[in-house]
């Protein structure tokens, strides 16, 4: 199902003396979810992408703009009539249930023509546990369960329904790194077998890129850019969004454009014909470097970061805004320089350019 956000506003009241004016946690945000896509809301802490997703479930009204399932204009819908799944950071898991138990309660409120048998809750619990891979666990409490394992007894929960759409609130926070990627794996997998239209939430751009059919930044409540997160990544809107996506950081210096060319502490570093001459912030991604001998880029050099297929050069340069330049390599061109400098030539296709007050992408 097509989910629509049309003009968005969520304002949050002052506080007192200290907070008089009004707080904007989501402003303006308008976009369209395609039917059957994984969309990534991606930001910083306070950007408003929790506050979106509490407005698509219905647990907060917005101040103004519409939301849409499908045809449904359900912005004044309560959330039980909006056929969510939501799936939370904090598991929310009743201690004293068994997962059968758990994952059945959603099905128990049913009334009407919509009251299901317990043989029916019972065969729905087991398709979706089956479905996140939990069935011998069904007798279990959630304290016998691990974290990794109690996620997807809530992920279960929220399937169990057959929710028009799935939302998840920062779900793998509270897990360690390598649960992190079983389980983002796992929800990837998940919502291609079932093919309903899912929102994820988190604040890790690692996460967001690698599930994602689409993803969303977000900064002040405002959206920055939208787009499949490679396009995002390949071609950023503005600085913010340049710095946010990707890991290791990017490259950012304070540049001049002089003659057509583009300088960095005094030196020629690419051409970039057509652009007048003026200030920029240079942004390269860390795969943006070439190691040469007669690179027109000098930096002095730092040492070496050995990591198995790559390896990271680091380097220090007067006009990077960093302590550290991070440039990731082949091993095979990670021959230590000779002396206390290291030269680079400088992949045009990695190398952004930026107005220097505004943040705003200068093509060339």
């Amino acid at each position: 199902m097509n989910v629509t956000l049309q003009n968005l506003t969520k304002e949050f009241p002052g506080r007192g003396k200290k907070q008089p004016q009004p707080v904007v946690a989501v402003k303006d945000f308008t976009f369209r979810i395609p039917h059957g896509k994984l969309v990534g809301l991606l930001g910083p802490s306070g950007c408003g992408k929790s506050t979106t997703l509490n407005l698509l479930s219905g647990l907060q009204k917005p101040t103004s703009g519409r939301i849409f399932f499908g045809e449904d204009d359900v912005t004044d819908l309560p959330p039980e009539h909006r056929g969510v799944g939501l799936v939370f950071q904090n598991y929310a898991l009743y201690p004293h249930l068994t997962v059968k138990q758990n994952i059945t309660f959603p099905l128990e409120n049913r009334k009407g023509k919509e009251k299901l048998t317990k043989a029916q809750m019972a065969q729905m619990a087991l398709e979706a546990a089956k479905l996140v891979q939990i069935q011998e666990l069904m007798d279990r409490r959630p304290g016998e369960l691990s974290g990794g394992q109690q996620q997807r007894v809530a992920i279960a929960r929220a399937l169990v329904k057959m929710p028009r759409i799935l939302l998840l609130d920062e779900p793998l926070s509270n897990l360690d790194a390598r649960l992190r990627l079983q389980t983002r794996e796992e929800i990837r997998r998940i919502q291609r077998s079932t093919g309903i239209t899912t929102v994820f939430v988190t604040h890790d751009q690692e996460e967001a890129m690698s599930i994602s059919d689409l993803i969303v930044v977000m900064k002040d409540g405002v959206i920055q850019q939208t787009g499949a997160p490679q396009a995002v990544y390949d071609d950023p809107a503005n600085l913010f969004v340049a710095r946010f996506l990707g890991n290791p950081p990017i490259n950012a210096f304070a540049g001049d454009i002089r003659g057509g060319q583009l300088y960095l502490g005094g030196e020629a570093v690419l051409q970039t014909p057509g652009l007048p001459d003026q200030p920029v912030t240079a942004a390269v991604r860390p795969e943006g470097f070439l190691p040469q001998a007669d690179g027109p880029l000098r930096c002095a050099f730092r040492g070496v970061e050995v990591m198995g297929r790559d390896v990271t050069i680091l380097s220090a340069h007067p006009d990077h805004h960093a302590p550290v330049i991070r440039a990731i390599v082949s091993a095979r061109e990670a021959a230590a320089p000779a002396g206390d400098n290291v030269r680079f030539a400088l992949k045009p296709d990695k190398v952004f350019l930026f107005h220097r007050d505004t943040g705003e992408r200068i093509r060339f």
